[in-house]
């Protein structure tokens, strides 16, 4: 792979093999991030997709924690300040 300039940044084109294996497609945001150094051996880069924006929100429902079996909204009590 080859390190070219793009605009003010640097850029690698990824070949279409590495792309597939990694499930990756335009638009996707990934971190590349230093992968832990063994001795005698070449550094080398993790890739990690970042989760996208319906991902998340998943996440998120699956950490909430349900309503009180009694809890009622009281929109007068909560615009009461």
């Amino acid at each position: 792979m080859q390190v070219s300039k793009w605009g003010n940044s640097l850029a690698v084109r990824l070949p279409v093999t590495l792309v597939q294996q990694l499930g990756i497609a335009e638009g996707d945001e990934i971190i590349l991030q230093p992968a832990a150094r063994k001795a005698r051996q070449p550094l080398h880069v993790d890739v990690v997709r970042e989760p996208n924006k319906l991902q998340r929100l998943q996440a998120m429902r699956r950490l909430r924690a349900p309503w009180p079996s009694d809890f009622r909204f009281d929109r007068d009590q909560a615009n009461s300040r």
